[in-house]
């Protein structure tokens, strides 16, 4: 079997890094405009692009920006400008406008196009391919059959990449007016403030006419509706069939998550190279399963469920809980201040929390990525400290981080698995 790429977001250095420590193929970034998460915060800058590239093609990784936001009539030179800048660090563009994809034409840009395009067909996909793309991200609304009979109908004349994991949007593929109409910010653009999170009112109005005819309100009873019951889909989670994913021909797993933090990348990336190495290797059991799915429930996530690979529309399609079901959560300690290389001692300042020998820390970093150990002794010049307390310092025994990298304590949050 060819085995898929995994192609893991990235929304800065630390998050790209994690990616690519736990495996990642490849990683798709925004610039701060014209991309789906253009408002989050969770993009690089221009300058960024050498070293993006740098990182990836060192561990042999390609790099795809996200050009995927409508395109205004007079913005194309910005677009085109950028274009023109990234193409010496990207290996492909993400996009879902035809005057973008009209500029990667005129550039001879290697160009995906996105799943905001919303395609869902064989004929759409193969004209797509006479058009140039290298790749299409198929709507998240396609089947596993459809999916499967796609592949087998065009015959390689282009690349398949489908979502396997993360948040999923109630609207056709993610096409949705409704922050538009509430705040002004458009989800077409990459500004969505997700108010299909939020509460709920509903108002039931009895009506009746009077002597005259006239309609009359009476009764007016109102019902509020929890978040997450009425329009908050669940989080969509393939590891249960990753097998079945390969086997339909799919090129590329793609990862939600450019919103989210570095230790939710590495986690999830992680577990999805281990399942398709498994499923490579013939290794792929309910048990590995199990093991996977329990190590993406200790990170940020939603109810679980299958999207609408098994039928439209998704069964158990929306979530009644919470915004986060994660079983672990991550409690800022406080930052590294120096590191030994030779002894491979940090010395971190403690800020927020207090720490002991025994507890699970996270060190997260824009160079360092993530790294995780089990505390051992304290030290503080000639004290050996029980407890390493808020306001004071300590050294430890960790591995290689950088002098401004965040130290986490992991915990866990009481929450049964799922």
């Amino acid at each position: 079997m060819k085995k898929p790429e995994i192609l893991a977001p990235a929304g800065d250095f630390t998050c790209l890094q994690a990616a690519l420590d736990a495996g990642a193929d490849a990683v798709y970034f925004g610039l701060g405009t014209f991309n789906m998460r253009a408002r989050s915060g969770v993009n690089f800058k221009e300058q960024d692009l050498p070293e993006i590239a740098r990182r990836c093609r060192a561990r042999g990784a390609k790099a795809y920006l996200a050009l995927n936001a409508i395109m205004f009539e007079g913005e194309a030179e910005d677009v085109e400008r950028t274009i023109a800048a990234a193409m010496p660090y990207v290996d492909a563009f993400i996009v879902a406008d035809w005057g973008v994809i009209s500029m990667c034409r005129r550039h001879g840009a290697v160009y995906h196009v996105s799943t905001q395009m919303s395609t869902s067909n064989s004929e759409a996909v193969r004209f797509l391919a006479s058009q140039g793309a290298a790749r299409v991200v198929l709507a998240r609304e396609c089947t596993l059959a459809e999916v499967r009979r796609i592949h087998d109908v065009i015959g390689g004349a282009v690349e398949l990449e489908c979502f396997v994991h993360g948040a999923q949007c109630v609207a056709e593929s993610g096409r949705c007016f409704m922050s538009h109409s509430v705040f002004g910010k458009s989800a077409c653009r990459g500004e969505c403030n997700q108010p299909c999170r939020r509460r709920f009112v509903v108002k039931a109005v009895d009506l009746y006419e009077d002597a005259q005819g006239r309609p009359v309100h009476e009764g007016k009873t109102e019902f509020v509706v929890e978040p997450h019951t009425i329009l908050s889909a669940r989080d969509l989670n393939s590891l249960g069939f990753v097998d079945r994913l390969v086997d339909a021909g799919i090129s590329s797993f793609k990862i939600e998550g450019r919103a989210r933090n570095a230790n939710y990348v590495k986690t999830v990336i992680a577990a999805y190279r281990r399942a398709v190495d498994a499923v490579a290797a013939g290794t792929y059991t309910p048990e590995l399963v199990a093991e996977l799915n329990a190590s993406v429930k200790t990170v940020f996530h939603r109810e679980f469920a299958d999207g609408m690979y098994f039928g439209r529309p998704g069964k158990d399609q929306f979530t009644d809980s919470e915004d986060s079901l994660a079983t672990e959560v991550k409690r800022h300690v406080g930052i590294v201040v120096d590191y030994f290389l030779k002894a491979g001692i940090a010395q971190v300042k403690i800020q927020d929390r207090a720490i002991r020998p025994g507890d699970r820390l996270q060190i997260h970093g824009p160079t360092t990525g993530v790294q995780e150990l089990t505390l051992g002794e304290l030290r503080r010049d000639d004290e050996r400290p029980k407890v390493g307390e808020k306001g004071s310092w300590v050294t430890f025994r960790a591995p290689r981080c950088r002098v401004g990298d965040k130290v986490f304590l992991m915990e866990p949050t009481g929450r049964q698995q799922q």
